[in-house]
């Protein structure tokens, strides 16, 4: 999985989450896209304030988490092994923590949506079979 594989999750996950989290979530995402892209923004960083409000903040997470997840899926197919959703969504709960990233209510959605689509667009859909359906890609 590439980095626009990231993008490409990040993208579809808020288009999942606009209806929920706002119908600018898709821009919004975009717009934190760009910014990690231009380098103003290291991976995970975001304003820790601005989450609670899941305006802008929002999309910096969805990208976060993209990243992490990419991350932890890539670890794992060096290792052979497949994992489930829920296991992977639990492995960057964790890493959140360990980035003492502060987060909002809702982030449990969040992560499940974009976990689901890193692996939608990883390509795997075994890694899927956890009885978890995979999410709509819009």
């Amino acid at each position: 999985m590439t980095e626009d594989s990231v993008a490409d999750a990040a993208r579809s996950a808020a288009v999942i989450l606009a209806p929920e989290l706002g119908p600018n979530l898709p821009v919004e995402v975009e717009a934190a896209l760009y910014t990690r892209d231009r380098g103003d923004q290291r991976p995970g960083q975001y304003d820790p304030a601005a989450i609670a409000s899941l305006g802008i903040s929002a999309a910096g997470l969805i990208v976060s988490i993209a990243q992490f997840a990419q991350a932890i899926l890539s670890d794992r197919r060096n290792r052979s092994d497949r994992s489930s959703p829920d296991s992977i969504a639990r492995q960057v709960r964790i890493r959140l923590r360990e980035h003492e990233v502060p987060v909002p209510a809702g982030t449990d959605r969040i992560t499940d949506v974009v976990v689901t689509e890193i692996i939608r667009l990883s390509g795997d859909p075994g890694q899927l079979d956890s009885g978890q359906p995979p999410s709509p890609a819009g």
